[in-house]
């Protein structure tokens, strides 16, 4: 049940607060000394300067290593001194859902009763997943796809050992702390997350499964090139890691009409923050701002001037 609450958390954007200080903004503070101090973070982020003030874009990833060299504090910072915070997708779970998570708990953590893994892989897949399971010592025989993928990813792989604070984090508790509006993007109801995912047949986690082979063939140095490439701006090589890869390829992001109501937010809460005054600062997931379409593109699409890395090769 936890790995369904911490997929669903990872993929949305949700977020934990993380500790953070408070402190007045300066007097006769400009707004570039607000940008500056956003960039000396480390973050990989973008500028977009519009008639009436300026949108800070921070690409984000989840689950930042501890060794990661980046500075959250100068982030807190730069946050405290914005005019409004815009966060990620906030999930309206209803007593409803939950109770529909646990009795249906079963329906998505295993494969169709009767079943096994090997039914629905071919010859290769079959090997692969056998030779993992050897490796570590488990049976997924029974486990849904997307589950294993999960168990490979932040078990195996390590995605989720060592880590450290992440962007949303470090931007949540700073905007509560000094009183900064922030809001989520948007929202989307547990309703529509639970049927999407008890509704899949185990064939469309296929995709999932494969990436999440690939990456954990390749093994643990994945999780910290992902956070040194993020750290370094290098836009393309974290895009290109296995490990994003295989996050990109797994549920909610396959599912069609999910992906597109996420996508549709986020690019509607920077088109109206691009019409307001003053500082926005925006944790968006890297993926969502670099993608083929995503919110880079769109911006640049749309006649905005965007200052930062770039986001493909």
């Amino acid at each position: 049940m936890g790995s369904l609450r911490y997929l669903a958390a990872l993929a949305l954007g949700v977020s934990v607060p993380a500790a953070a200080q408070d402190a007045p903004p300066q007097d006769g503070e400009t707004l570039n000394e607000i940008v500056v101090t956003a960039q000396r973070s480390g973050a990989p982020m973008w500028i977009a300067e519009t008639d009436r003030g300026t949108v800070i874009l921070v690409g984000e990833i989840r689950e930042v290593p501890k060794s990661t060299p980046w500075y959250p504090d100068r982030l807190e910072l730069a946050t405290r001194r914005a005019q409004r915070v815009t966060l990620g997708i906030k999930p309206k779970i209803s007593p409803g859902d939950i109770f529909r998570l646990l009795f249906a708990g079963g329906k998505m953590t295993k494969l169709p009763k009767g079943t096994v893994a090997s039914d629905y892989l071919d010859e290769d897949r079959r090997a692969r997943l056998a030779a993992l399971e050897k490796r570590y010592d488990q049976d997924y025989s029974r486990k849904s796809f997307l589950i294993t993928s999960f168990d490979l990813l932040s078990r195996r792989v390590g995605l989720t050992r060592d880590t450290g604070k992440d962007a949303s984090d470090v931007v949540k508790k700073a905007a509560r702390r000094a009183d900064v509006p922030s809001e989520p993007v948007g929202t989307v109801r547990g309703e529509d997350l639970l049927d999407s995912l008890s509704e899949a047949p185990p064939e469309s986690h296929l995709p999932c499964l494969d990436a999440a082979m690939a990456a954990a063939e390749q093994g643990p140095d994945l999780v910290e090139q992902r956070g040194l490439d993020w750290r370094a701006s290098d836009i393309p090589a974290v895009m290109n890691n296995p490990l994003e890869i295989a996050l990109s390829r797994c549920w909610p992001w396959t599912d069609a009409e999910v992906a597109t109501e996420l996508r549709g937010q986020w690019l509607a809460a920077i088109g109206e923050a691009a019409g307001s005054e003053g500082v926005t600062l925006a944790v968006v997931p890297l993926r969502m701002l670099a993608e083929e379409g995503g919110v880079l593109d769109t911006l640049v699409k749309d006649g905005f001037s965007v200052d930062g890395p770039a986001w493909r090769e």
